[in-house]
């Protein structure tokens, strides 16, 4: 076959593209970090990373989710913490009220300190996070009691279930009535009839206060249940957590190395390549050799 200057040319001019897209496509990797720009470059590439995408986000949205939940256990805990105080100190009034030797105006004074943390009692009750009444279940708006301790008609006990990992649903309130309501054992009514009940034992010096001293301490069991039953779900929820964290670590991994180029093997196809293309242009300059139509210019 007869070989051609223009042939010659062609083959050279085309060899010399080829090896600037190359050039350009390491370079583009090295700017990008990215081994592939569009599904054209390597289709299986883009359909993993699709895939690892996915579940990079989709195990982001299940961390957020336990960020929620723990946001409402972390302040029902320390709500709590705060009743059972409460209810400690009440039950050690009845204790002191109970001694023979205080006479009308100290139970007097008792009175008044139950009183008050009466209402300590029910604005615990009706603590309320970012707006939302962590002890009114899924009616997180209004306030569950009113200011004398009487649930209120918009009280809810329906349990808030946020899901933190797949088909994995958790209980992320404390029901109020498991804390609040009539304790176990007692005919009092609710936590806080309990404690009017004491307050005019005190004032009106009618009934036995040693069984108020009973019936605190039922109330104060209530709560002490409540808050073991939230430290299991707080541990079972930490332990998913952890879980989470592990499988995000993973997908990020194989999604890094899907993705990301190797930046040393890079550098080095550049350089290998940078140096191919000086060669193929310094070999082309010396087989393209003048024609005849150069002479006869």
């Amino acid at each position: 076959m007869r070989v051609t200057q223009n042939m010659l040319a062609n083959n050279m001019l085309r060899n010399i593209s080829s090896s600037y897209s190359k050039l350009g496509k390491y370079m583009e990797q090295l700017n990008t970090g990215k081994k592939v720009h569009k599904p054209s470059d390597d289709p299986v590439i883009v359909m993993k990373g699709m895939s690892y995408r996915s579940e990079v986000s989709r195990i982001g949205q299940y961390m957020r989710n336990t960020g929620e939940v723990h946001n409402w256990m972390d302040n029902s805990d320390a709500a709590l913490d705060k009743a059972t105080k409460t209810l400690q100190k009440l039950q050690e009034l009845a204790v002191q009220a109970s001694n023979d030797t205080y006479d009308a105006e100290a139970r007097s004074s008792i009175a008044e300190e139950a009183a008050q943390l009466k209402e300590h009692l029910i604005s615990i009750a009706n603590t309320s996070v970012n707006g939302k009444y962590i002890f009114n279940g899924t009616n997180t708006t209004e306030k569950p009691y009113d200011p004398d301790g009487n649930k209120q008609d918009s009280f809810n006990a329906d349990t808030v279930l946020i899901e933190i990992a797949p088909g994995v649903t958790l209980e992320a309130n404390v029901n109020g009535d498991r804390v609040f309501g009539t304790p176990e054992g007692t005919d009092e009514g609710n936590v806080f009839e309990v404690i009017d009940t004491f307050i005019n034992r005190l004032t009106n010096e009618e009934g036995d206060i040693s069984a108020s001293i009973e019936d605190l301490e039922a109330s104060l069991n209530q709560v002490i249940n409540a808050r073991a039953d939230l430290g299991a779900r707080m541990n079972r929820l930490d332990l998913i957590e952890d879980r989470l964290s592990e499988q995000e670590l993973v997908a990020t991994n194989m999604m890094s190395k899907n993705e990301d180029i190797d930046y040393e093997k890079v550098i080095t196809d550049l350089i290998t390549q940078e140096s191919i293309h000086r060669a193929a242009l310094a070999a082309g300059s010396k087989i393209i050799q003048p024609s005849l139509l150069d002479f006869l210019r």
